[in-house]
């Protein structure tokens, strides 16, 4: 008899033990963070959340990018989501910053661009300061300053395509005499076969 009484009490044991383990977990314990996203708590399942918001467990899946079918492993702490919405306001968060960015590039390079005044069409030949034994360097440009005063930045497009940025520091005899006309400081190695051409120049500042 004690025998079987002790066989008793060890299935009567295995059974309850079985019904604690598969009993299913509190599904309010998440909380929701009112964003589309609940915040694991202890005792948390995929399937406690997903019951809890009207889902099934596949789609709750999906949504968070698991394994259809596969063991869900959750830990407290970890936010899980419970709609598109976080998701759809994260990627518009991002694409708006996107659209927000191009057009203030897109409104700086047009301010600058309207900025720059266009002053004609220039008679456009170089020099090397350095061959001329000036230290003035290559930034500038010689014009004749009743034209160009020193200190005037000016963008120098070559017939070619060639964009150059120079600021009038000098005025040479060819300059001086021919307002039509800019000399531009270049090294030796660097000026153009063709020696002398034509450009559109705009006044910068």
């Amino acid at each position: 008899m004690k025998k079987n009484a002790l066989v008793g009490l060890f299935f009567a044991g295995a059974l309850a033990m079985s019904a604690v383990a598969f009993a299913p977990d509190k599904a309010d314990a998440a909380v929701d963070n009112g964003n589309g996203t609940v915040t694991v708590e202890a005792g948390d399942t995929y399937m406690s959340i997903a019951g809890n918001y009207g889902m099934s467990v596949s789609a709750l899946e999906q949504l968070n990018g698991r394994e259809i079918g596969g063991y869900d492993l959750i830990y407290p702490g970890e936010t899980v989501s419970v709609n598109g919405t976080a998701q759809q306001t994260t990627t518009t968060t991002d694409t708006t910053q996107a659209q927000t960015t191009a057009t203030a590039t897109q409104t700086s390079t047009t301010t600058a661009t309207s900025s720059a005044t266009t002053a004609g069409t220039y008679k456009i030949s170089f020099y090397d300061p350095a061959v001329l034994g000036s230290n003035m360097g290559y930034s500038g440009v010689a014009a004749n300053l009743s034209v160009f005063p020193k200190g005037t930045r000016l963008r120098i497009t070559l017939a070619d395509g060639t964009v150059l940025d120079r600021t009038v520091n000098d005025t040479g005899t060819f300059a001086y005499s021919n307002p039509q006309q800019l000399d531009v400081a270049m090294p030796s190695s660097s000026i153009p076969s063709y020696g002398i051409t034509t450009a559109t120049v705009q006044v910068l500042s």
